[in-house]
């Protein structure tokens, strides 16, 4: 998977809770076999062996194993292992994550077992204890007790797979992101916001970014400044409007491409296009 189209977005997280099941695994599971629903494994002690997509895994505490409907998977048993694996499995329908198949959840690196550490194992660890608590205690309105534990589970997992603010010296928090995804989101909110003001300190804000390093990029990618990029975003749509629409004034063109001085509107078009908007109104009328 190249990494500029990752990035896993939530559309509507509502999903269905199916099932958990916890215990400590001393024989091999007796079936390969897929589901069409998304099943969930969190390795919550010991180590062992799992037969997924025709290759073989070693699994250890910590591990979540991620079986997308389709994925064929059976638990094996590691006999050089001291201590068996003690698995808690999730099972959840009617999850959709944005730009991904029903009941998906994509893993960066590819392939089927997110290696957690740290803060993700420990949240992890809590609500699969919490939930096979819940799950003893039989109490009221279990299903929506274990639904939240899910959705929270779920929330943890996407969140991993965004990117992550790191801080660098000078204080500036840069993301740890494809150059590319970064321009790319910023060429689309030029496109998307051009008739309005913009500056490349907000855009730097909202991205966790420092100004400097959103330049630098930008033109390392596209050969053009941002504010210069954007500025050929407008004129071409100026120009577009004017063709469209020559019964409209100059200023009120520049006005809806985010110029308030008509006459930096025209003296930038007449820079870009040879021509001043006056002419290209002129030859349309």
């Amino acid at each position: 998977m190249e990494e500029r189209e990752f990035q896993v977005e939530i559309e509507d997280l509502n999903p269905t809770f199916l099932f958990t099941w916890k215990g400590t695994r001393h024989q091999p599971e007796e079936r390969y076999h897929s589901h069409d629903y998304l099943e969930m494994a969190f390795m919550m002690s010991g180590s062992g062996k799992y037969h997924i997509d025709d290759v073989i895994y070693d699994v250890k505490e910590g591990d979540l194993l991620i079986f997308n409907p389709g994925v064929k998977h059976q638990a094996l048993i590691d006999e050089e292992s001291d201590v068996p694996t003690t698995e808690f499995f999730v099972g959840c329908a009617d999850l959709q994550l944005k730009g991904f198949p029903k009941n998906v959840i994509p893993l960066e690196e590819g392939g089927h077992i997110l290696h957690t550490t740290g803060d993700l194992r420990q949240k992890l660890f809590k609500i699969c204890s919490s939930m096979d608590a819940e799950k003893e205690l039989g109490g009221y309105a279990r299903y929506f007790v274990m639904k939240a534990y899910l959705m929270q589970m779920l929330v943890y997992i996407i969140r991993s797979q965004r990117p992550k603010p790191v801080v660098m010296s000078g204080g500036y928090a840069f993301e740890s992101v494809n150059k590319k995804y970064v321009v790319e989101q910023i060429v689309n909110y030029f496109e998307e916001h051009y008739s309005e003001k913009i500056s490349l300190d907000s855009i730097a804000e909202n991205m966790y970014l420092s100004t400097f390093y959103i330049s630098k990029i930008f033109k390392s990618e596209t050969g053009d400044a941002p504010i210069r990029h954007l500025i050929n975003i407008r004129l071409e749509k100026a120009r577009e409007i004017i063709e469209q629409m020559p019964e409209l004034s100059i200023k009120e063109v520049a006005a809806r491409v985010g110029y308030e001085d008509v006459y930096h509107f025209s003296k930038q078009f007449k820079k870009h296009y040879g021509v001043s908007p006056s002419q290209v109104k002129i030859a349309k009328v």
